[in-house]
């Protein structure tokens, strides 16, 4: 295999605001800024490095309530405001009394990105990539993608004016189809998993020119998105880390930057540098990181996902290596769960705290509950749990667990035969 080209690209001052350029996460290698994402020397994967200028907490919290306040930590422009995009971010962290007592835990707090434009934390990785898109002058933003990202991708690319075409897997969720294809008419369903629409998507990547795939050839500036979910953390919790942190896991990319935001924010003196704990969370039926990590091994043996959990369904992920160290090296875990309980997952945070997830989202509260339950994680503790997306995008999962209590005549007798007075 030959090494892949770097070409020199003729890019606007600023273009990428504070980063440098792309550096290889294995062997440190760096490259120009530009539509690329493999290592030339090792084929290793590229991620955006910077010289970061002195950034205040006064000049974040002067910024918009997006995630552009962080603009001076992300691969964008310092006009990005001014180009159209639909402007994530800036969730609320909920305090999660109820869960917490539930589970047992002391001091627990809910990251809800559901309230995202297309209902999930993908408007955040999205928002870069399209600026990176934009500055490459790119006709086409493309995706393959499990629904989340394809919603994300064709609403950016309607608010934009760009051409989106997205893939997805077939038999995915109807509701995810149909928030991908109110936005745009090149919705492409492909018969196989994602892995298998992820490998398309690569080749047509190669094929054609001037289509940004926003995890493939634009990757490394569409992954910093994620970055904004932990600057956010710190600073709603008054500028500060959290002890522990949950954060599901497919292609593990989330977890990887929420880590590398934590790093970053110590690095920048605007958070004491503490020490926290990572822990990820894998539906079962899709759980090759979990299955690595238990197993005490480096190498993650890809597998066919069958599991409820489409979103978190990706056999071969690429950043798990990444995931399994960090968990390590911050004393956390990787833990999976079945899809009863990744069910059971989405009706407890509904019933306790009124935030209906999806099944990301299930998986996650599930396994916090099998941490606890297990003695992983420690209960005194300050803790955060990411909730990814909008329930109302798999109702399926949960459509035969829940149900009228009761159907009765209109009549008050009718109503106390029940017992719910």
């Amino acid at each position: 295999m030959s090494a892949p080209v770097i070409e020199k690209l003729s890019l606007r001052e600023g273009a990428f605001g504070n980063a440098r350029a792309l550096s290889c996460r294995e062997c440190g290698h760096q490259v120009e800024l530009g539509p690329h994402y493999a290592c030339p020397e090792c084929f290793g994967p590229l991620e955006v490095a910077y010289d970061f200028p002195a950034v205040t907490r006064e000049e974040i919290e002067a910024g918009p309530r997006n995630i552009w306040r962080y603009k001076a930590l992300l691969p964008v422009p310092a006009d990005i405001e001014q180009s159209p995009n639909t402007e994530p971010g800036f969730t609320r962290l909920l305090k999660a009394a109820n869960l917490g007592a539930e589970l047992g835990i002391d001091n627990l707090w809910v990251k809800d990105d559901s309230t995202n434009p297309t209902n999930s934390f993908k408007d955040r990785v999205v928002a870069c990539a399209l600026s990176a898109a934009r500055e490459f002058g790119s006709k086409v933003f493309a995706c393959p993608s499990t629904g989340n990202l394809a919603n994300a991708v064709a609403a950016a690319g309607a608010r934009a004016g760009i051409k989106t075409v997205v893939f997805i897997p077939s038999n995915l969720e109807q509701p995810k189809q149909v928030n991908s294809a109110i936005f745009t008419d090149s919705l492409v369903a492909v018969e196989g998993n994602y892995d298998d629409v992820n490998k398309l998507a690569s080749e047509i990547a190669g094929e054609e020119d001037g289509w940004a795939f926003v995890n493939v050839n634009v990757r490394p500036y569409y992954a910093e998105g994620s970055k904004t979910l932990g600057y956010e953390i710190a600073e709603q919790l008054g500028w500060r880390l959290p002890d522990q942190i949950v954060i599901p896991v497919a292609s593990g990319s989330q977890l990887t930057k929420v880590h590398k935001a934590f790093q970053e924010l110590i690095k920048l003196g605007l958070v004491e540098d503490k020490p926290y704990r990572v822990f990820g969370a894998q539906a079962e039926g899709c759980s090759p990181v979990s299955v690595a990590y238990k197993a005490g091994v480096d190498a993650i043996r890809p597998v066919k996902p069958d599991t409820i959990a489409k979103s978190l369904a990706i056999g071969n992920p690429a950043d798990g290596i990444y995931v399994l160290d960090i968990c390590r090296e911050t004393g956390g875990a990787v833990e999976d769960v079945t899809d009863d309980q990744v069910r059971e997952g989405i009706v407890l945070l509904a019933r306790t705290e009124g935030i209906f997830t999806e099944t990301a989202g299930g998986t996650t509260v599930a396994v916090l509950k099998k941490l606890v339950e297990t003695g992983q994680l420690d209960t005194s503790l300050e803790t955060v749990v990411i909730n990814t997306g909008h329930g109302l995008k798999t109702l399926d999962a949960v459509s035969g667990a829940v149900a009228p209590a009761a159907t009765i005549a209109p009549t008050y007798a009718a109503f106390a035969a029940t017992g719910l007075a």
